[in-house]
């Protein structure tokens, strides 16, 4: 039996992919998530075969949530469903351990071989990418300079997200169980490494880099 948890932070959608794989006898959905955060943390608890995540999340980017899926669950396959078609995601998402990459307006087929193939330890790419195309764009960016995001910490990489949000410093040092004055100090060391001036600076760098989707 594969064990699979949902996360995307709409109900109706959670509740159609539930009914979709619910219709694989050997598939079992053992948790659903609205919530990067959340997901990750059951992910950790449940440790299901296959997380099945948006991109877009709040609390935690499904980026993250697959970077830090595989730090803590490294058992557990990453299939990352999203609407966004761009190349840059599929690499990032590969490189941080996805297995597969389907879009939205894919056919529940294509969804269903995705997550048997992560399943079995395989890559799966949603049309029109293809695993040439990709390898090409990772040849590309391994040959720019290294970008600043990659020397932030998960937990920075955690505040980021959740000030990009407009989380005050109480809210953040809340859902991340830390002190408000050690979120302070992951802000300041964050901005300084992605030469940021100010929270708009802040919010221009989230929503172009991916971390908040346009109009949130």
């Amino acid at each position: 039996m594969t064990t699979i948890i949902l996360a995307d932070d709409h109900n109706v959608v959670r509740q159609g992919l539930r009914a979709l794989l619910d219709m694989e006898p050997d598939f079992s959905i053992i948790g659903e998530a609205a919530d990067g955060l959340v997901a990750v943390e059951m992910v950790e608890r449940l440790r299901p075969d296959v997380l099945v995540v948006d991109l877009m999340l709040p609390g935690l980017g499904g980026l993250e949530v697959t970077r830090e899926v595989g730090r803590r669950s490294p058992q557990t396959q990453v299939v990352i469903l999203t609407m966004y078609a761009e190349e840059s995601y599929v690499w990032e998402a590969l490189s941080h351990g996805a297995k597969g990459y389907v879009l939205k307006d894919a056919s529940a087929t294509e969804l269903i071989r995705a997550v048997r193939a992560a399943t079995a330890g395989h890559r799966y790419l949603s049309p029109p990418f293809s695993d040439r195309a990709i390898e090409a764009y990772a040849q590309r960016a391994k040959d720019t300079a290294l970008d600043p995001y990659d020397t932030l910490t998960s937990r920075e990489r955690e505040v980021l997200h959740l000030v990009a949000e407009s989380y005050s410093n109480a809210d953040i040092a809340e859902r991340l169980s830390i002190s408000p004055r050690t979120v302070e100090t992951h802000r300041a060391n964050l901005t300084r490494k992605l030469d940021l001036q100010s929270h708009t600076d802040l919010i221009r760098y989230a929503l172009r880099r991916g971390i908040i989707p346009l109009g949130e």
